[in-house]
């Protein structure tokens, strides 16, 4: 019996930013805002067959370790970024059928203006555009779009699926047939067929309909990563994929069917949701090899601990300079990242600094054979649908290792595809 395939996708870590900067095989620094790294990236991922790559976003120069900005500036630590948005038509030239998915926060755009960029988008691609619909979790970036603080955790999923409702349903305000292009009749779209979706909800309101026709896909791919339970409710009932952490197998069995009984419970068919689950390989020409270069960033973060207790600090919004290092931490509460915050609780910050150097709690390490395999069977036992790929620091090293190395052997296994069987993104996905 063949194995099941799954589906692959990247998760540009620390979005459109500077990349292994400091590190070997980084290549110019002095260019990381041009899209070239991107680019080579998008093309890579797409001979590699991946479904699509996510572009990670957040808005703000963060300044939650030690009240000051200063060591995220100094390790380029969550910050500088550009706009994702811009990246999209780059890496949608330089390939044909990869899937491509801005991140775009639900506290920051207004309903119509992210409706009609992601629809845009989706029309200037062909089809091969997602929106990663996130709520935002910085005070600091609460602030600078006139905001004290961020609304409470829960709060923020009530406007989102607000901001989803309108976002959807302007992108079904013109039916599928609206335009005619009729020039012997003069009729360019049919206004029968274009509609005004008048909603009016506890935080926003809209008229419509959007100043633009369907979109390729009729609506663009919907990604989200929900962790905690107000967001995984949130994500089964509007996502088509949704990308999570989990520390082992057994989390990953068991987000996934949680995620599939509420999209039942929702009247969902949960085999249109893909979840795909994080992952970060580092593969070599020997076990040894590959080890050896684990060590070595293990080792990095030990010697740099204040650069990932300031991203800890960042995600949770709670500043980790004012613990022990060393010392066990007491139950935290957040408004930032719950689902992180949680897993924080009898840990020191130490320990924790330094398993983000494995940057997920399963080691894919080794050579590509051992790495194929350990996935190959956490997929079987997990029942699906995939990973998704990442390294904060990725050079084009890095990625060839991944693309040319990793991704052959589980080709060869018959455990991911080998080419595009659709024109659209969202039918790719939904393949299998």
């Amino acid at each position: 019996m063949s194995p099941r395939p799954f589906h692959l996708a990247w998760f540009l870590s620390r979005g459109y930013g500077p990349k292994a900067w400091r590190h070997d095989w980084g290549g110019d620094a002095s260019r990381w805002m041009m899209p070239d790294l991107f680019v080579d990236l998008a093309r890579s991922m797409e001979r590699a067959c991946f479904d699509y790559l996510i572009i990670e976003d957040s808005c703000n120069v963060p300044y939650t370790y030690q009240g000051s900005h200063d060591t995220y500036l100094k390790y380029a630590a969550a910050t500088p970024k550009l706009d994702p948005a811009v990246l999209v038509p780059y890496l949608a030239m330089a390939t044909k059928h990869l899937g491509i998915v801005p991140t775009l926060s639900t506290s920051e755009y207004p309903p119509f203006l992210l409706a009609r960029l992601v629809n845009s988008l989706d029309h200037v691609t062909e089809g091969r555009v997602g929106w990663n619909m996130v709520t935002g979790s910085n005070d600091g970036g609460a602030q600078n779009y006139g905001m004290e603080r961020h609304h409470a955790h829960d709060d923020r999923y009530d406007r989102a699926d607000e901001v989803a409702e309108i976002v959807t349903q302007l992108w079904e305000s013109w039916e599928p047939d609206a335009v005619v292009l009729d020039r012997e009749g003069a009729v360019f779209a049919d206004g029968r067929k274009v509609h005004p979706i008048d909603y009016r909800g506890k935080f926003f309101s809209c008229r419509g309909p959007l100043n633009a026709p369907r979109s390729p896909q009729g609506r663009p791919v919907l990604c989200q990563a929900g962790g905690s339970p107000r967001g995984q409710r949130f994500a089964a009932r509007w996502a088509d994929t949704i990308i999570t952490n989990a520390g082992s197998v057994e989390a990953m069995k068991s987000y996934r069917e949680t995620v599939r009984r509420q999209a039942i419970a929702d009247g969902r068919d949960p085999d249109r949701i893909k979840v795909l689950f994080l992952a970060y390989p580092i593969v070599d020409v020997s076990m040894e090899a590959a080890r050896m270069r684990r060590d070595r960033e293990v080792q990095d973060a030990a010697e740099n601990l204040e650069m990932n207790l300031a991203m800890m600090s960042r995600m949770s919004g709670i500043d980790f300079s004012k613990f022990d290092p060393d010392e066990p931490l007491p139950e935290l509460t957040t408004n930032g990242h719950q689902s992180s915050v949680a897993k924080y609780t009898g840990r020191t910050p130490r320990a924790i600094a330094l398993g983000l150097a494995t940057k997920s709690g399963i080691d894919y390490t080794g050579t590509v054979d051992h790495v194929a395999g350990m996935m190959a069977e956490i997929m079987q036992e997990v029942g699906g649908d995939g990973f998704l790929l990442f390294n904060g620091d990725f050079t084009r090293r890095y990625v060839a290792e991944i693309t040319d190395g990793l991704v052959p052997e589980l080709q060869r296994r018959g455990l991911v595809k080998k080419g595009y069987a659709h024109r659209s993104f969202r039918d790719n996905l939904m393949e299998f």
